[in-house]
């Protein structure tokens, strides 16, 4: 796997570019006028989109119909000396359809203990938990 980062204008404006030719901006978002996602935004970024993966592909195997899917992620950040890395991670799917809801959660559980990459690389320096929301309601264990 291999990207490559290009400065696109004068201050830090980056375009990352995977193999495939997609794309991504990322920006020094403290700035005025950022056109991109900080880096620390891209990697809960990457968390959601992971992990969606994970749970849209195990519910898709399932004959579950999902009419809609969305994620909100928020990281909690703690100073260690110049830098401030996640000390947690929070994600919320919220899922809409004919989806049995234990599936729901099941599949969320198999994508955080086994099959996300991204969150599996974070941990176990970042505590992250997760939330499952089927047609509004919150799935409970």
């Amino acid at each position: 796997m291999k990207i490559t980062l290009n400065r696109i204008n004068d201050d830090y404006l980056f375009e990352c570019t995977n193999a495939q030719g997609n794309s991504i901006l990322l920006d020094n978002t403290t700035q005025p006028g950022a056109k991109g996602v900080s880096p620390m935004e891209s990697v809960l970024m990457a968390v959601a989109g992971c992990s969606g993966i994970d749970v849209v592909s195990i519910l898709k195997k399932q004959r579950q119909e999902i009419t809609g899917f969305k994620a909100e992620v928020e990281g909690e950040r703690i100073p260690v000396e110049e830098a401030k890395p996640f000390k947690s991670i929070m994600v919320k799917f919220f899922i809409e359809g004919n989806v049995d809801p234990k599936k729901a959660l099941k599949a969320s559980e198999l994508s955080f203990e086994k099959y996300c990459s991204v969150s599996n690389t974070l941990e176990p320096n970042v505590e992250i938990g997760y939330e499952v929301f089927v047609n509004g309601e919150k799935v409970e264990e």
